[in-house]
């Protein structure tokens, strides 16, 4: 098929439809807005009206055959991979697709712990057995950093058994692996490599960024084209390339995505492709000079610490990315946390996530210059009016965990429900996390140590967004029945 980026072929269709004043006697059942005024209101007649259900003109998303499978085409050729599937469960369901297409129960992935909880709920739902490789840790900022080679090389060695190597690319944080090292060392052992790229979208057409994973030549990526490519919460990509089969990955897809996938999502991504592939040289280097002052600017306050490419160290810091604006905030006396409390409530400044060290603001393709010199600002002032000693502060995101049993047989367990300050020494049976960034603390199979206690304690007591467990205040916990 002959390709054009200056189309959108779901947008298009979908601005036929409109003319075309079909009588709708399917669903959804609000009948384009006309069923809930309220709806049509605040979302506004152009957008209910295109919230349709699959149909002969407009395709079907479980088995494209004309304009969703022309858009799938355009974004594989967009991002160089061989296949693209558009994901409307957000990357989670890009990640669990991923993962499912790649691993069966009994088989071994090797993956840094620091993943998002997506890629740990795909073990617990298809059985894969994970060989964590527990990265190192700037001890300075707390965060946990890439794999380093040898790591993932000794890995490999001591499990040629596993199926799949599993890489962020990049972290929350913008720390990138040697990607195109470890896809080298995996296929040379006959394994898979596969990307969660959830952070990555704009790799695939900056310039001087870190290598994206299609071009590295990873076997599949999942890519959140929602967080720096700007479409719409909740869409996202998954790439695949030459040796993996698409019709298997769809059946896998199929497993789990909505049957009535959105198509205000669906056009989203349409159109959003056609941006990057028109503008994305264009735009990101715009959003990296606008990162690259705002680091400038934040490092002159003093206190704080805008971290950038300065950390590369070629090896578990082996490229950075300078989108990112992340700032370690522990010198200046306050947790990531409470700087972000601080922004949000009283400067009315929304970033990302602020953790135990550090805050996140998320530079992309809809920021403004204007908008950095406020945040700026803002943080000045905020050293300037809580500033507080230290010492005391908890300064270590990553805590190296301790697996007892797979997360499927822990998730799917007998268990039992005991207070948290008593579970030192059980195993989990559930997730616990701050979210974001959803990289768990705990994981079902692990063992809970005193050193995961103190974290939890803390994190709460700083005012992080606790998730995971069944009791929502995070006073009890589910361990493996019968365990100690």
């Amino acid at each position: 098929m002959k390709t054009d980026q200056n189309r959108a072929p779901i947008y298009e269709a979908l601005k036929k439809f409109r003319e075309m004043r079909v009588v709708p006697f399917d669903v959804p059942g609000h009948k384009h807005g006309r069923g809930n005024p309220e709806l049509a209101a605040f979302l506004g007649e152009q957008c209910v009206s295109i919230d349709v259900n699959s149909m002969k003109p407009l395709d079907n998303l479980c088995h494209p055959v004309s304009v969703i499978r022309e858009a799938e085409i355009l974004v594989a050729e967009a991002f160089g991979a061989a296949h693209a599937f558009l994901m409307v469960g957000g990357t989670t369901s890009s990640v669990q697709s991923m993962v499912l297409s790649a691993c069966k129960r009994g088989d071994k992935i090797i993956l840094p712990r620091n993943v998002h909880r997506s890629v740990i709920n795909a073990l617990v739902l298809c059985g894969a057995v994970p060989v964590y490789v527990n990265p190192e840790v700037d001890h300075r900022l707390g965060i946990s950093l890439g794999m380093k080679r040898e790591q993932v090389a000794r890995a490999i060695e001591e499990n040629p058994d596993a199926v799949a190597v599993l890489v962020n690319n990049p972290t929350y944080y913008g720390i990138c692996s040697d990607l195109r090292a470890i896809v080298e060392m995996a296929h040379k052992a006959g394994m898979l490599c596969l990307a969660d790229e959830a952070h990555g979208t704009h790799f695939y057409f900056g310039e001087n960024m870190p290598v994206s994973a299609m071009a590295a030549g990873a076997d599949m990526a999942s890519v959140s084209m929602h967080k720096s490519g700007g479409s719409l919460t909740q869409s996202s990509l998954l790439l695949i390339g030459d040796g993996i089969n698409p019709g298997h990955v769809r059946q896998i897809i199929n497993l789990t995505q909505t049957t009535s996938g959105s198509y205000l999502l669906m056009s989203s991504l349409d159109i959003s492709r056609r941006n990057l592939a028109l503008r994305g040289k264009e735009v990101f280097a715009k959003v990296v000079s606008m990162a690259d002052y705002a680091r400038e600017e934040i490092n002159a306050v003093g206190g704080y610490y805008a971290f950038g490419r300065e950390l590369i160290n070629g090896d578990s810091i082996y490229d950075f990315d300078s989108t990112k604006l992340s700032v370690h905030t522990r010198d200046i006396g306050l947790a990531g946390i409470e700087v972000y409390d601080l922004l949000r409530d009283e400067y009315d400044i929304q970033i990302e996530f602020g953790d135990i060290g550090n805050i996140l603001a998320y530079l992309s393709i809809g920021d403004r210059p204007q908008e950095l010199e406020r945040l700026v600002s803002a943080l000045a002032e905020i050293r300037r009016l809580y500033q507080k000693d230290s010492s005391g502060l908890l300064s270590q995101e990553y805590i190296a965990p301790a697996v007892v049993v797979s997360p499927q047989e822990a998730f799917y367990a007998g268990k039992r429900s005991i207070p948290i300050e008593e579970s030192e020494g059980y195993v989990c049976s559930e997730f616990v996390m701050c979210y974001p960034p959803g990289i768990p603390i705990l994981a079902p199979g692990e063992r809970i140590t005193g050193d995961i206690l103190d974290y939890i304690r803390y994190a709460k007591e700083k005012g992080c967004s606790m998730t995971g467990p069944e009791d929502p205040e995070i006073l009890n916990i589910n361990v493996l029945e019968g365990d100690r």
